[in-house]
């Protein structure tokens, strides 16, 4: 719920709020992102969708629109820490891209972090840029040292 909210509205709601706040979203029929399983443990999560979506990513200076186009975005990928170094986030964002695909989308793009040294893992939640990269993303835009604005292109 950080993508959908203000900053105010995000710590308002936090917990219990903001888990109903996406139950609803869930409800009402939009799928606000994808999880991926290994048997019936959930490993992965990543949020996806039309980037108007995302309030506070419509709001953002650093994360503007590059151009006009329509594109879907992905604003979260979380993996299960037992998980990371095994490729399960770049499965993630090739799924999100088939996703994507399959509703008619043109263009996907993240906001990964392209750290310079190691970074906590909990500044990773947009992603890693060499994940987009294994993914088949490329760099369109770098708003500041550290986060890139990386695209794929889908339905040629």
């Amino acid at each position: 719920m950080f993508w959908r909210q203000t900053g105010k509205e995000y710590k308002q709601n936090k917990g219990t709020a903001n888990k109903r706040a996406i139950k609803k979203i869930i409800l009402s029929g939009e799928i606000p992102g994808l999880l991926a399983y290994d048997g019936d443990e959930p490993v992965a999560w990543c949020s996806v969708g039309p980037r108007e979506r995302y309030s506070r990513l419509m709001r953002s200076r650093t994360l503007k629109p590059i151009d006009d186009q329509p594109v879907w975005s992905i604003v979260c990928l979380y993996v299960k820490k037992s998980r990371r170094d095994q490729g399960v986030g770049t499965q993630m964002l090739g799924a999100a891209s088939e996703y994507a695909a399959s509703q008619g989308v043109a263009i996907i793009e993240g906001y990964p972090n392209e750290p310079k040294n190691k970074w906590a893992d909990a500044f990773l939640y947009t992603g890693t840029a060499s994940a987009f990269r294994k993914a088949g993303f490329k760099k369109v835009a770098q708003p500041s040292p550290t986060r890139l604005i990386m695209r794929k292109q889908l339905n040629k």
